[in-house]
């Protein structure tokens, strides 16, 4: 890296985040001042606008590519009319070890006095939990389940090439269009979609007038600029300024800013779950980097460089701030913004280009939190590619993360889209698999599944907090085959996932009834021609996924019971319920028994790989197709980010020898220690589950350093993947790194600040984890050799 890009790295590593009131008192004295003189929509609008008006705007030294969530590099601002902090929250985000928070006392006093007397009570969250059934709150203070629209607005979405192509002036011509074709005589919604789309015209003014300020700010620091290099850079981030984002870009630079301010425009309007990815990255920028490299406008080292500010740029914006379940669910600075590299274009050609390798360079050089990278692997993706990602992995940053290309575009296939339509979408975020720029792909939270079997054992009650909460499934001891047992799941299944589904239909209809998203609606397909928003079914494709916890967990703890309890009877029920209520104490020698004795995921072994497929099918047909307020738009997706950690503590003793408030297994991966062949059996494992009928699945795998080493450990990395995606794998990522690192950097963590490891779908500085996340990255196998 250059020494400007250095000297940026520098500052927003060093940079604490910090909390910021600017946006939530802007937004309450704008409410404050119209709620209800305007349609909602138009309300939205009207408020985005005003905070892109007078909200404090930041170019800072060295930089190329301009624009701040909040006031300042790492400053995150909040969003009181979702939820509403309290001032004891506030101090939990300042003192808690783990995500946290420098609060000035002049913004809790801001909080107290001006921001907290509007907002209690009508926040989403407040009048949306005054609804909520008590049977609901049950199963979710139990850890059955968790709600992402709790404290975020709903969301999960990547761009595809539209605004590369499109100005904000040309949407305002589509927007238009579609007013002007109304028919208010015949379309009872008429009314509805007029006062939308006039929102969106509205948020289309406002993010050319964010622009503006920033192109002004520039000008008025290059007038006072000594240096004559930095003040033409200044000069000339005004031109892009003053271009991008009112008309489609015409440069590489151009591209760069197009997108951030867009990017900008959705993460200041609402703080949608895991913000905003910019999809095929290095597709949407090869046409620009091409023209001007063949035309002597940009060379190779400008482009990184450029890519390198705006790689920064993203590493300035932490996650909003999260409190209580949502923040143990998500406990990371990480806002999941993702670049995808590679896979296929819309025509079904090899999609990666030399932009694809210049961005695994800056991923390797800067090593910051995000944004994290992944790499879209199809059949025509060359070995070149994912061998540049190999070695990026072997050092130990925990990404990119790679995806089976052809996968992805088979799982959006079997719900809908168009093979063009699939080919142009793929996976952000963590895993989700999603249509870029045509879809809304909404995350609604984690299923506990091994909670689900607990309530079961327990004939719906909850042994941690004694109450019933769960169906009167039966005594277990009464069961008299395996088969009695697993029926009693599926009913224990299907009413926690009903149960959740209502919920999540009624945050829905809230969400596109008060909080809409016009600015969002304006990028993403169809939302204009339908004058829809966002969140009201007017993108082109919408999907609902529920996300599945802890199916390693689960299939051991189902393989014991069957094995030891059902066929072999070597365990009655009766003891093995007694050592799980006083979670193995002693009873160690029974836990070793079943711990060692009995067939576990992750093997190869069709005994215990026969029910998990068992438990995923069950998963499947209990929520694919359910009904969402958008149509039959319900999935599932085996993911967990660091909630298996969250839903362990919620969960007592398990079957398969785990004790209780310990991690479950995470994502699709086997349980912590049950993985004892190697990496060849995981996949093999993984290869018997149907990942097609998924929108994703996540497989962590660790491995020792020395099992990377020379050219030969990355043809066999290769190798391992390409194996992993025949076998119709949909996701797999590593860390690389020994357990005596990882010990050391719990002794010195200052001699490993910037140690990253992989969590979940994301990466992490270890020493910003909390011991128990720490613990559960150690507890890995760790895998010698392939």
């Amino acid at each position: 890296m250059n020494e400007r890009v250095k000297r940026l790295r520098h500052l927003s590593f060093e940079t604490a985040p910090s909390f910021s009131a600017e946006r939530a008192v802007l937004v309450t004295e704008f409410y404050r001042e119209n709620a209800g003189r305007y349609s909602v929509p138009v309300l939205r609008a009207l408020n985005f606008k005003n905070l892109c008006a007078k909200k404090t705007i930041y170019i800072g030294e060295d930089e190329l590519v301009v624009g701040e969530r909040g006031p300042a590099p790492k400053a995150v601002s909040t969003f009181p009319e979702l939820t509403c902090h309290s001032v004891e929250d506030l101090e939990v985000l300042n003192t808690r070890s783990m995500q946290r928070y420098l609060v000035d006392p002049k913004d809790v006093e801001l909080y107290r006095n001006v921001v907290i007397p509007y907002w209690q009570g009508r926040s989403m969250r407040d009048r949306a939990f005054a609804e909520i059934p008590k049977g609901w709150k049950d199963l979710y203070e139990a850890g059955l389940f968790t709600e992402f629209m709790e404290q975020r607005a709903p969301g999960h979405t990547s761009l595809d090439g539209t605004i590369y192509r499109k100005g904000m002036l040309d949407f305002k011509k589509e927007i238009a269009e579609a007013r002007a074709a109304l028919d208010f005589l015949n379309d009872p919604e008429a009314t509805e979609k007029d006062e939308e789309l006039k929102a969106m015209d509205i948020s289309c003014d406002a993010a050319i007038l964010f622009a503006e300020r920033h192109a002004a700010l520039a000008e008025e620091m290059a007038a006072s600029e000594k240096d004559p290099l930095r003040k033409e850079e200044l000069l000339q981030i005004a031109r892009v300024c003053r271009h991008v984002p009112a008309h489609a870009p015409r440069t590489f630079w151009e591209a760069l800013q197009m997108y951030w301010f867009v990017h900008l425009g959705t993460i200041t309007e609402l703080n949608g779950w895991d913000a905003m990815s910019p999809g095929h990255l290095d597709q949407h920028l090869a046409p620009f980097y091409e023209a001007e490299v063949a035309a002597g406008t940009l060379d190779r080292d400008r482009a990184k460089e450029l890519l390198s500010c705006f790689w920064i740029k993203v590493n300035n914006t932490p996650a909003p701030p999260k409190v209580g379940v949502t923040a143990a669910e998500s406990g990371t600075y990480n806002d999941f913004t993702n670049i995808t590299l590679g896979g296929l274009r819309s025509d079904g050609s090899d999609g990666s280009s030399e932009v694809s390798y210049i961005v695994l360079e800056v991923m390797d050089e800067l090593r910051l939190l995000q944004p994290q990278g992944n790499v879209q692997v199809s059949t025509k993706t060359p070995d070149r590619l994912l061998k540049a990602a190999g070695r990026v992995i072997r050092n130990g940053l925990g990404y990119p993360s790679l995806f089976n290309a052809d996968a992805v575009v088979m799982e959006q296939i079997r719900t809908g889209k168009t093979p063009e339509d699939a080919r142009e979408g793929g996976t952000s975020g963590c895993v989700e698999t999603g249509a870029f720029g045509k879809e809304a792909y909404l995350l609604t939270g984690y299923l506990n599944v091994p909670k689900v079997l607990e309530l079961v054992l327990n004939n719906g009650t909850d042994p941690l907090s004694g109450k019933k909460i769960g169906m009167e499934t039966g005594d277990p001891r009464t069961f008299a085959t395996f088969d009695d047992l697993y029926a009693a799941f599926e009913k224990q299944l299907a009413f926690v996932v009903d149960t959740k589904i209502q919920v999540n239909n009624y945050l829905e209809r809230m969400y596109a009834r008060y909080a809409p998203a016009p600015f969002l609606s304006v990028v993403i397909a169809d939302c204009i021609k339908k004058g829809k928003d966002y969140y009201d079914g007017g993108p082109r494709y919408n999907t609902t996924y529920i996300q599945c916890c802890g199916i390693g967990t689960v299939t051991d703890s189902m393989s014991v019971l069957k094995k030891h309890v059902f066929e072999e009877k070597t365990v009655p029920m009766e003891t093995l319920l007694g050592a799980l209520a006083k979670n193995w104490e002693g009873e160690e020698q029974l836990r070793l028994f079943v711990f060692n004795r009995t067939p576990f995921y992750g093997n190869d072994d069709d005994y215990a790989d026969d029910i998990m497929r068992r438990v995923y099918d069950s998963l499947f047909r209990t929520i694919d197709g359910k009904p969402s307020t958008k149509g039959d738009t319900y999935h599932l997706n085996m993911l967990s980010t660091t909630c298996h950690i969250y839903f362990g503590k919620k969960l007592g003793a398990t079957p398969n020898g785990r004790f209780a408030h310990l991690p479950e297994s995470d994502g699709t991966s086997p349980s912590h220690g049950a993985d004892r062949k190697g990496p060849t059996a995981v996949i093999k494992s993984l290869g018997k589950m149907d990942q097609i009928k998924s929108g994703g699945t996540l497989l962590n795998q660790r491995f020792l350093p020395s099992v990377l080493a020379g050219e030969e450990g990355i043809e066999k990395l290769t190798q391992l993947v390409r194996s992993y995606f025949r076998l119709g794998g949909h996701h797999i990522q590593f860390n690389v790194v020994d357990t005596e690192t990882l010990r050391a950097a719990q002794k010195t963590p200052m001699e490993y600040r910037d140690l990253l490891v992989r969590v979940a779908g994301y990466s992490d500085y270890f020493v910003d984890l909390d011991i128990h996340h720490q613990e559960e990255i150690i507890a890995r196998t760790a895998q010698e050799g392939f």
